[in-house]
């Protein structure tokens, strides 16, 4: 199988086979199956809301490419009228830069570095990209799942529930059949936000917005909450986690903040702190616990291992897909078929190559013959 890989991630550079999940699970007997938010996926790989996901022809390379799912920018709420609570986050986005990001230990890394937030055009533009992703998924492509950016009130103010019933009623309506899937971002920029000072504050989001927007919403929903990277230590982020205990699934975890450029980051300070956190989880007295996404500075198979191994059964991604191009193996395709290609066959550390190891170590067995992604999170340690 390693003179198999080999070949395989020669050969491939020049273009990922149409289907590349079954292609792996007839050479190497590994079902790479996972799921977002109770939805089967044909592998676990997708990419997170973005400047990468705000228009249709980047939805089609996408499903071209053969990602698994695809979060739309994100649109900020508004009611009826137009009003938007949270209209400081709809700012247009400046260029993003990739650059080098050393971890605090020295090891390098990227990060991509933009000053914008949320999607900053009209909400019947946005539901017309809701409305394209709809006819991509239905095609077989990628899932493609809205995000929102809904009204948070301070502690003592009531939330805006017309926000939640106009803007979740408008994206139902556009995506046509249940369920409708809905990604709430918790910003990472909320990070150097006044409104993120208040730990019982964001508790009280957490608790309360799945619910919300499943009482707003007139097809049956199913509510993915984002969660961000706060100010405040790791016990904290777990905290987070079993206020949003309610969500259908958790994204962990945002991005980080630096105060002193006043921007979000990643690399691998990210990524640490992130597994650190889902490394913290024990199994608790709820037998309901959401299902986990991993997002943070995924630029291997083997770091989407150690996501797994953590209960996570898919993956979000952003920039690794904006590399400079002489960073990916592949010699042609799109940026995403490139970060496929490496992320799956890259013999050192691609995802084939570590979970035939982690079988051939005695830590993954084969059902019926095959090794499957999603029984990696038999390691994890959290319910389930």
């Amino acid at each position: 199988m390693r003179a198999q890989l080999e070949q395989d991630f020669e050969r491939f550079k020049r273009g990922l086979p149409r289907d590349f999940a079954a292609h792996v699970r007839a050479a190497y007997r590994i079902d790479l199956t996972g799921r977002y938010a109770g939805e089967p996926l044909p592998h676990p790989i997708g990419k997170g809301s973005g400047q990468l996901s705000l228009n249709a022809g980047q939805l089609e390379e996408d499903a071209a490419a053969g990602l698994a799912f695809v979060v739309l920018k994100t649109v900020i709420a508004e009611d009826e009228t137009g009003a938007q609570a949270m209209a400081a986050w709809a700012i247009h986005e400046t260029r993003m830069r990739v650059e080098r990001r050393a971890a605090s230990d020295g090891r390098p890394g990227w990060t991509v570095t933009w000053k914008g937030r949320g999607w900053d055009r009209t909400l019947d533009e946005y539901l017309a990209l809701v409305r394209a992703g709809r006819d991509v998924t239905r095609a077989g492509g990628p899932l493609v799942v809205p995000s929102v950016k809904y009204h948070l009130p301070r502690l003592d103010e009531p939330f805006r529930d017309a926000e939640y019933r106009h803007t979740t009623g408008r994206l139902a309506q556009a995506w046509g059949a249940p369920p409708l899937l809905v990604e709430k971002d918790f910003s990472p920029t909320l990070a150097g936000d006044a409104l993120a000072d208040d730990r019982a504050q964001i508790l009280r989001w957490l608790r309360e917005v799945p619910g919300r927007i499943r009482a707003a919403s007139p097809l049956p929903v199913r509510v993915a909450v984002k969660l961000m990277n706060a100010r405040f230590d790791d016990a904290f982020q777990l905290d987070m986690m079993r206020a949003a205990s309610e969500a259908d699934a958790l994204v962990c975890f945002n991005r980080l903040f630096d105060a002193e450029r006043g921007v979000a980051y990643g690399g691998w300070d990210l990524s640490d702190r992130n597994l650190r956190v889902l490394d913290r989880l024990t199994p608790g007295a709820s037998p309901r616990f959401p299902a986990l996404v991993g997002t943070g500075n995924i630029c291997s198979g083997r770091l989407m291992l150690d996501y797994a191994r953590r209960g996570c059964e898919s993956v979000e991604l952003h920039s690794f897909f904006q590399l400079p191009l002489s960073q990916y193996p592949a010699t042609h395709g799109s940026r995403t078929q490139r970060a496929l290609h490496a992320l799956l066959f890259a013999p050192e550390d691609g995802l084939i190559a570590g979970m035939l190891a982690l079988a051939a170590r005695g830590e993954l067995e084969r059902r019926d013959g095959e090794l499957h992604f999603l029984d990696l999170r038999a390691h994890a340690h959290r319910p389930g």
